[in-house]
């Protein structure tokens, strides 16, 4: 997705299916899904046509598989800041996930754990590669290392996305492992 207008496109459609579907008109069921015929229309009125071409580009060519098709609709996989319910079964995790942050959060991680902010949930990565990614977009990527196999045991509830995703409701501090 190394095109200026396809990562506009995505960018539009993050903004919109994740977390302002109102700004354009737009009302998702309860599963966050949209027809695509309308998002297509309301986009359009709002200023910012795309076709259903250039839709299917940003879906398939997406490396964080951040959206998903199923006929008719479309949907962000994860990251909401509006109230959806993905349907996503609790899963059990690999012993340890990964989250990539910037080090400045980590004073605030340690004291407080991982928080999902404005977010349903925290969003973990089965990897480091990834999570390294993750943290780039904000700086200097630090990888921290979340003991998700003890979290488990513990009672606390995972759940891994369409992308692969996984997500938990908070990470506290004992469960992090820091760099260094």
């Amino acid at each position: 997705m190394d095109d200026p207008r396809t990562v506009k496109v995505s960018k539009y459609l993050s903004r919109h299916l994740r977390h302002r579907p109102d700004r354009i008109g737009l009302t998702p069921d309860e599963a966050g899904w949209v027809e695509i015929e309308t998002l297509l229309a309301a986009a359009a009125a709002h200023g910012f046509p795309f076709t259903r071409a250039e839709l299917d580009r940003v879906v398939a060519e997406n490396d964080k598989r951040r959206f998903t098709i199923d006929g008719t609709r479309i949907r962000a996989n994860q990251g909401h800041t509006i109230a959806v319910d993905l349907g996503l079964e609790p899963a059990e995790p690999p012993a340890y996930l990964y989250h990539g942050t910037v080090p400045r959060f980590l004073d605030a991680i340690r004291a407080e754990g991982l928080r999902p902010m404005d977010r349903h949930d925290v969003h973990l990565s089965a990897d480091r590669e990834t999570a390294t990614r993750v943290g780039a977009r904000r700086g200097r990527p630090v990888v921290l290392s979340v003991d998700a196999g003890a979290m488990h045991r513990d009672g606390h509830v995972f759940r891994v996305s369409a992308n692969g995703v996984w997500l938990t409701s908070a990470v506290p501090a004992r469960y992090l492992r820091f760099p260094g």
